[in-house]
């Protein structure tokens, strides 16, 4: 597999703005992304939408979880376990999550992705970042 290791210095992130885990993950990453390698983009504006289509995948049914970097486009478990590996420190030691089977944490990432809305709620409208983190988002 390409790039095993972290992500590039730059990388984006589609993720679905009106998703409360979704959101609470953005949020995540803002607090512990230090080197500011992370950009993000809403699946539901022109950037994020484009991103998904680009790489296959459909904007109006996101089961995938995307993270684009400077070696390639990864989606669901392995941009999960990529992203945080890339947070660098600790989170390095998600990396151990490969040695689990794709197939397997791809299902258990799609079962919590069909229900995400039903399980953890929705918001009417797009995540707001913080003012000074607005250069961060790319819609």
């Amino acid at each position: 597999m390409p790039g095993a290791h972290a992500p590039a210095a730059e990388a984006t992130i589609v993720f679905d703005g009106v998703c409360a885990l979704c959101s609470r993950w953005v949020r995540f990453l803002l607090r512990f992304d230090r080197r500011r390698r992370y950009r993000f983009a809403a699946m539901q504006g022109t950037q994020g939408s484009a991103l998904l289509l680009t790489h296959g995948l459909d904007p109006k049914d996101p089961l995938s979880f995307l993270l684009v970097d400077g070696e390639g486009a990864w989606t669901d478990t392995d941009a999960i376990v990529r992203v945080l590996v890339g947070l660098g420190g600790a989170w390095r030691l998600a990396g151990v999550l490969r040695w689990l089977p794709r197939h397997w944490r791809d299902v258990a990432y799609r079962a919590l992705a069909r229900n995400r809305y039903r399980w953890f709620g929705r918001h009417d409208a797009c995540y707001l970042p913080a003012p000074d983190e607005v250069a961060r988002f790319l819609d």
